[in-house]
Formats: structure tokens, C-alpha cells, sequence
């Protein structure tokens, strides 16, 4: 038995030491409908992954305690991102932008996240921000508002969610009335990821008053300039984990939208954010597994450190099994927004893979952060190592 611990040492060290992530992120789909299955990245892929993956471990994880001590925005990480060409990936290139699908999305998310979640969903809101207008806008609104993205750093936002309306959408009672060639729009938004730093919105309202109209028909989608007068926006909260994203309530009084800035139509928002969720959901997933893989990493590492009754804690069966189940969790998790992915960029409807991913995913982070702190024990609680903050960060991925 002491023989087989020892060899299962030696198989943890060569992986920790090589870096488990260069051997299990390489799990991607890439395939045409009906063509078969691969795993193999394509050598762009690749580019990008290895550049978010330097990134991360480089300049986000040496200053992610601090940016969650102090709760401060991370403005020079974004302002990189963007140079870098990690911010903005959906834009497309007519645009600016670098028109990435969704799996190539979820391979820069990940390796973002396992360097810090939330300075990745500052990142990620502006793709939550632009989707709408990606698949609703027309021409001279995606010029307008994803060109200006593209020129320099800046953050947009997804108003969608309200004090009395999350996960229900159909729910919301922020109003929109029309008035000659303009829409007046009155309510209250509330957990807006970049609500204070952003340059404009998608805005989701009421513009049926008819309580019984069908949600399908009964809300419109607005682009709404951050500066526009009655858009009053709320304090930053100060949450539990990710501590570095702003969320903000934001409030719209006599808010006054050119018709100009309808999305599609009227009566088209409840479709156009439906078909958000479907585009956004996987990179959502992806960033629970980056945290869940640092997890795993942080508690591999430590337990072949770590001595405890006179042998490493990766020599006592209970650790070495906890660490095999989180391998296993971590590599299934993936597996599942990479599926998700993998439907939505093959031109077909994801929602059901896509919400299983986010859900597992979600699990799975909040799994592995608990087991990680387990396994450094006394030391798993204090702020002096990293797991604690996974604890913390994980938790609102169960939650969103």
C-alpha cells in the first residue's frame, strides 16, 4: 500500500509540475455539423489560449488579493485585456473586432478566470452587454456602439435583472411608453455587472402595458447611453467574492431613447435576450471551471508540500481520493460548455446544453473551492492563501 501512495506521489508531482491545465484545456470540439468529433485546438486557438493563460498567472494572480482586499476596479488589467485582444472577442471584424465563436471565447474565459473571476467577469460583462446588440442591431447601431469598443478600452452593461425580477425575466416591470420619436423608460435595475463604469446599456423594458400580453411580445431592447439624463446610478455593492467587478442598482427616470436605438423591433427584446442567454451561458460555465481548476491546482500543489503524521498529505488515501474525484468533477464540468459551445457555433439552438453546463459548472466550482479548503485545513481559512478567495468567488455562480 505504501509502495502504490508513493507512486501516486510521483504521478501528482510530474503532473503538478507540468501543469495540469496544458493537458486537459486541449479538450475542444472543432468540427463542421455531421463531420465527426475532435478534441484537437486549431493552431489560433492555441495563440489565444496561451496568451490569456500568460496573462493570468502573470499579471491577474500577483494582484488579485489585493484587488479583493480592496474591492478597487481593475482598470489596468482591462485596459491590458484589450490590448492584448481578450476583451471584445465576439465584435465582428467588420467592426474591429476579432469575430471569435463561442468555444474560442470559453478557452480565454477559463484561462481568465483561473487567474481571478472577478476581474474576468468585469471582462465577460462586456460581451453579456454586447450580445444583443450582435444579434439585434442592425448596421448602424452595431457601428455605432461595438466600433467605439474597439477603438479604446471601453466597458459596457447588461440591464436586465430588478429588485423583484432575476432569473424571471417575463417579470420586470421597468417601462418604456413612446412618446413621437422617442421612448421614455422609468424602473429600476439592480446586480449590474459594470452598472457604474459603463459607456452604454442594453436595456430590456416593458413596452406592452397590457399585463396579459405574452413575454415574446410584451418587452422591447434599447441601447441606452450611460451619460443620458435620469440615468442615476446606485453605490457599488460590496459582495462576497468578486469583489473587484462592479455591480451596481441603476436607475432610469424620464429617461429619454431615440427609436433609433430599438433593438430589432418593437416587441423583439424578450427573444433577443432569450437568445443571449444561449451565446453567454457557456463562457459563464468556462469561467466556473477556470476557478475549479485552480482549485484542484492550489490543493494539488500543497498536498505534496504539505507533511502531516510524518508523510505528505497526498500520501493519505482520504486526500488522494478527494483530489481524484475533483480531477474527474473538473474535466466533466469542461466537458459540458464545451458541448454547449460546440452546438451554438455549429448554428444550432444550445439552451438545453448550455444551461446544463452553466448549472454543473456552477456545482462544481463551489465543490472543488470547499474541497480545496479542506484539504489546507486551518490554513484553507485564512487570507494568507488563495483558497479562500475561491470559496468566496465561487459561490455567486450557483446563485446568477
Amino acid at each position: 500500500m505504501a509502495a502504490m501512495f508513493r507512486r501516486s506521489c510521483r504521478v501528482l508531482r510530474s503532473l503538478s509540475h507540468f501543469g495540469w491545465r496544458s493537458q486537459h484545456t486541449k479538450a475542444v470540439p472543432q468540427c463542421e455539423p455531421g463531420s465527426g468529433f475532435s478534441f484537437e485546438l486549431t493552431e489560433q486557438q492555441k495563440e489565444f489560449q496561451a496568451t490569456a493563460r500568460k496573462f493570468a498567472r502573470e499579471e491577474i494572480i500577483p494582484v488579485a488579493a489585493e484587488y479583493d482586499r480592496t474591492g478597487e476596479y481593475p482598470v489596468p488589467l482591462l485596459k491590458r485585456a484589450w490590448e492584448l485582444g481578450l476583451m471584445n472577442t465576439h465584435i465582428p471584424e467588420s467592426f474591429g473586432g476579432l469575430g471569435l465563436g463561442i468555444i474560442d471565447s470559453c478557452l480565454i474565459t477559463e484561462e481568465l478566470a483561473y487567474g481571478c473571476t472577478g476581474v474576468q467577469t468585469a471582462i465577460e460583462a462586456n460581451t453579456l452587454g454586447q450580445v444583443p446588440l450582435i444579434i439585434g442591431g442592425n448596421y448602424q447601431q452595431q457601428k455605432k456602439y461595438l466600433g467605439r469598443m474597439t477603438e479604446e478600452p471601453l466597458m459596457c452593461a447588461y440591464c436586465v435583472t430588478e429588485p423583484g425580477a432575476g432569473s424571471d425575466v417575463a417579470g420586470i416591470k421597468t417601462k418604456a411608453e413612446k412618446k413621437g420619436d422617442e421612448y421614455i423608460i422609468n424602473g429600476q435595475k439592480m446586480w449590474i455587472t459594470n452598472g457604474g463604469k459603463a459607456n452604454w446599456y442594453f436595456l430590456l423594458a416593458r413596452s406592452d402595458p397590457d399585463p396579459k400580453a405574452p413575454a415574446s411580445k410584451a418587452f422591447t431592447g434599447f441601447i441606452v447611453e450611460a451619460d443620458t439624463p435620469g440615468v442615476q446610478i446606485g453605490r457599488k455593492e460590496i459582495n462576497m467574492g468578486q469583489r473587484c467587478s462592479d455591480t451596481r442598482g441603476i436607475v432610469f427616470e424620464d429617461v429619454r431613447v431615440p427609436k433609433e436605438n430599438v433593438l430589432t423591433g418593437e416587441g423583439a427584446g424578450f427573444k433577443i435576450a432569450m437568445g443571449t442567454f444561449d451565446k453567454t451561458r457557456p463562457p459563464v460555465a468556462a469561467g466556473a471551471v477556470g476557478l475549479a481548476q485552480r482549485a484542484l491546482d492550489e490543493a494539488t500543489k500543497y498536498a505534496l508540500e504539505r507533511k502531516t503524521f510524518g508523510k505528505l498529505l497526498a500520501e493519505h488515501q482520504g486526500i488522494s481520493f478527494l483530489l481524484a474525484d475533483m480531477a474527474m468533477k473538473v474535466e466533466l464540468a469542461r466537458l459540458s460548455y464545451q458541448r454547449a459551445a460546440w452546438e451554438i457555433d455549429s448554428g444550432r439552438r444550445n439552451t438545453y446544453y448550455a444551461s446544463i453546463a452553466k448549472a454543473y459548472a456552477a456545482d462544481i466550482a463551489n465543490q472543488l473551492a470547499t474541497d480545496a479548503v479542506q484539504v489546507f485545513g486551518g490554513n484553507g481559512f485564512n487570507t494568507e492563501y488563495p483558497v479562500e478567495k475561491l470559496m468566496r468567488d465561487a459561490k455567486i455562480y450557483q446563485v446568477m
